[in-house]
């Protein structure tokens, strides 16, 4: 069975830092992706960034480029995620969702199969 479990959420000023990571647990799939999203109250989830076991051009969306990186680390059955978020806006405040998908890179919600519940990063200001 696949779980995704964030963790590494928080308060943050204007221009810190916070590391999120992504552990997805069972995940024993030749090709695969994992990806950040992030929805703000009243809004819809969005893409954040991605990256797939290729680790070919991770993706950022354009908000977060040259501010956000996202890394990988392989186990046996689990791959971790990372997102260095560095130089925070209050506008990247919401809850960061990572979700897994057996395939290779996708950018939309509706392309993750797995989810996890979310971690709040609250950025003030």
């Amino acid at each position: 069975e696949v779980q995704v479990v964030e963790s590494g959420g928080g308060l943050v000023q204007t221009g810190g830092s916070l590391r999120l990571s992504c552990a997805a647990s069972g995940f024993t799939f030749d090709y695969w992706a994992i990806g950040w999203f992030r929805q703000a109250p009243g809004k819809e989830r969005e893409s954040v960034s991605h990256i797939s076991s290729s680790r070919n051009s991770p993706y950022h969306a354009d908000s977060v480029k040259g501010r956000f990186t996202i890394s990988s680390d392989n186990a046996k059955d689990t791959v971790t995620v990372y997102l260095q978020m560095n130089s925070l806006k209050p506008e990247d405040t919401a809850v960061y969702y990572c979700a897994a998908r057996p395939r290779d890179i996708g950018h939309r919600v509706w392309q993750y199969n797995y989810w996890g519940q979310g971690t709040e990063v609250t950025v003030s200001s």
